[in-house]
């Protein structure tokens, strides 16, 4: 929180809540960043999520680093990498690409 102003600078919040595992969603204001305040908010939630018996994790695209970084630095380790599916209109790129 930014005292002098009010707001709120960096949060981390559930995501995604399921039965045994909670996804860690976090964000910072661009003034706060490198102040380490997002990984204070992830460190917080992650306690509280293995208070609740849970275990805490973190979903992002490989090419988000500043994601990867700040889960690695939480604690986090690389388990798996996944496929993103995306439904909606076909890009005009890949359109091309059937044709050839």
């Amino acid at each position: 929180m930014d005292s002098r102003r009010g707001r709120v600078i960096a949060v981390a919040c559930t995501r995604f809540l399921g039965s045994r595992y909670e996804d860690v969603a976090c964000a910072t204001a661009p003034g706060g960043r490198r102040q380490h305040l997002a990984l204070a908010c992830v460190a917080g939630l992650t306690a509280d999520i293995a208070a609740r018996g849970h275990r805490a994790s973190w979903s992002c695209s490989r090419d988000n680093r500043p994601s990867r970084l700040l889960a690695w630095t939480a604690g986090f380790r690389l388990t798996r990498e996944c496929v993103h599916h995306v439904a909606g209109p076909v890009s005009h790129a890949s359109r091309l690409a059937e044709a050839a």
